[in-house]
Parts: structure tokens; sequence; C-alpha cells
């Protein structure tokens, strides 16, 4: 799915899965802090950075509209998206929420290590 010219990352680090940072907006930093606490709390996320008041001007049901929004950058692996996407639709707010994956194609050997092992699923 997410193949293309700029595997090489693969190379420094042949054994972990896919990074992925995610990407989405919440109504409230109140929500944005709650979403990010459960999707580290549930290991979809190894860390989610909270930016506070960003505009936002988007096109929706024909009308140009500004918002003030908080975005969340979510740092996960290919292999959690289809779940943070699930989680974040059931706690979104919007009709139709953000959910933008955006593929990782480099970084320090040592923390990609670590994003995946935080990610990665627990058998209890």
């Amino acid at each position: 799915m997410l193949d293309g010219p700029f595997d090489s990352w693969k190379s420094d680090v042949p054994s972990s899965p896919r990074p992925l940072l995610v990407l989405t907006t919440c109504a409230s930093a109140e929500d944005a802090d709650r979403l990010a606490a459960s999707l580290v709390e549930q290991r979809l996320a190894a860390c989610v950075n909270a930016l506070g008041q960003v505009q936002s001007t988007y096109r929706w049901q024909g009308r140009v509209e500004r918002e003030q929004e908080s975005l969340l950058v979510i740092k996960t692996t290919e292999a959690r998206l289809a779940e943070i996407e699930k989680v974040i639709r059931e706690r979104s707010s919007y009709e139709v929420p953000e959910v933008l994956a955006i593929p990782v194609h480099g970084g320090s050997a040592a923390y990609l290590g670590w994003l995946a092992d935080s990610v990665a699923e627990r058998k209890e």
C-alpha cells in the first residue's frame, strides 16, 4: 500500500514495521488531549504531539469555513492504522474526521525501534 521510490529506509531498520505519521484535527484542546491519551494508552500510538489553536480554512457544504482546531501528529505503524482510524471516527465530533497517514521514509534507527516496540501488540 505504501510502496514507493523512497523505501530505502527499510535498509536502516530491516525488521521494524513501517512507521507512519497520522494527522487528525479536533474541535477543542480537551478533545485532542483525550484522544491522544487514549491512543497511547491503547498502544496504538507511541507518541502524539498536540498543536493547539491551528487555524483551519476549508470548504464544507459549499462554503469556505475557518475554525480554530487542535492538530494531532500521531506516531505509529502501518499495522495500527485501521484501529487508529476506528478510534478517531468513534470519538470525533466531525461528520468527516481527518485521517491522513504519511509514510516515514527514514529516521533514527533507535527512535524507529522504540516506536515499533511501543505500538507492538502484546500477547497477554
